[in-house]
């Protein structure tokens, strides 16, 4: 029997992030991340923004919730590490070399969610 030829296509997934403030979430990424605040649901349960192709949503959650982590790949790591520094976002672990051969760092929003950025 021979495989079935694939006709659907995906997109990237969108990431629903656990906070425990939406509008505040919202303004960190755009301050320190630089994204654009997308929208905000009536009651402040759940929002957007977005950057380039990628958009984000969040969830108010109570706490305590397990954050969320994201590998980003970055083509110019250096780049991505000057403006993400100099917008102020918390860079938690700096540029470097790690063992496993990827140039990255971590940025951790308010809520403790994480991103790798990295590069090979």
């Amino acid at each position: 029997m021979g495989q079935k030829e694939l006709k659907a296509t995906f997109s990237h997934p969108t990431p629903e992030l656990p906070v425990a403030d939406v509008e505040r979430a919202q303004q960190h990424y755009r301050d320190a991340l630089g994204f654009e605040i997308g929208w905000l649901y009536p009651g402040k349960e759940i929002g957007a923004v977005s950057r380039d192709n990628v958009a984000i949503f969040f969830r108010r959650k109570s706490q305590p919730f397990e954050p969320s982590v994201h590998w980003v790949f970055a083509p110019d790591i250096d780049a991505t590490y000057d403006e993400l520094r100099s917008l102020g976002a918390r860079i938690v672990e700096p540029l470097e070399k790690k063992p496993w051969g990827l140039r990255q760092f971590t940025v951790e929003d308010l809520d403790g969610n994480r991103f790798y950025f990295h590069c090979d």
